[in-house]
């Protein structure tokens, strides 16, 4: 039960973790348009997510998958820009464009896997029976996610319900803050990019 614990706690600090804030960056512009009473919608969007970021992690952490680290330390804030550029350009949400958010939720979530996976795959080392750890350490990420989905959904709410900001204006605000961010981050991180 210590191992456990000790996974699960490593896999919420690490995507609640402010020095790896891409993590917490993609979460907030994924779910910080909606309100809390969208959850449902919030909730589907986030399981996308989820199952995407297990698929991955699972196959490369049992090594099924290899994957070149510095690529995908590029592509992550890839992910939060095109996730930001989406929030901007659609400005109502119809079913086409709730199901273009799933997929994309989903898609991302396989990026993001690959890189909670390297962090994890170091915690291992040379471990072989791996299974405990990888369920421990998904359900922390899990957990962390949530965390930063309530607090998205919160400040939302205040801002739309109680400071009267229009909804809109506040997408916009927070997609554009979250573009400039991560716009900056591909570009610091491309020239990290090794071709193998």
């Amino acid at each position: 039960m210590t191992d456990f614990s000790l996974y699960f706690q490593l896999g919420w600090q690490h995507i609640c973790n402010w020095e790896g804030y891409d993590h917490i960056l993609f979460v907030a512009v994924l779910c910080g348009t909606y309100l809390l009473a969208d959850w449902r919608k919030v909730l589907v969007l986030v399981t996308a997510f989820t199952i995407g970021h297990s698929i991955t992690l699972a196959l490369s952490v049992l090594n099924v998958i290899h994957i070149n680290t510095s690529l995908i330390e590029f592509l992550i804030p890839v992910t939060i820009v095109f996730t930001s550029l989406v929030n901007v350009l659609n400005k109502k949400r119809s079913a086409n464009t709730m199901r273009l958010n799933y997929s994309l939720a989903l898609f991302f979530g396989l990026i993001h896997g690959m890189g909670f996976s390297s962090y994890l795959k170091s915690l291992l080392g040379t471990s072989t029976n791996i299974t405990g750890q990888l369920l421990a350490f998904n359900l922390g990420l899990e957990f962390g996610q949530v965390l930063i989905v309530i607090s998205a959904l919160l400040i939302s709410f205040l801002l739309v319900k109680f400071a009267k900001t229009p909804q809109r204006d506040w997408t916009m605000f927070l997609s554009s803050a979250i573009f400039g961010i991560a716009f900056i981050m591909c570009i610091e991180r491309f020239f990290l990019i090794k071709f193998r």
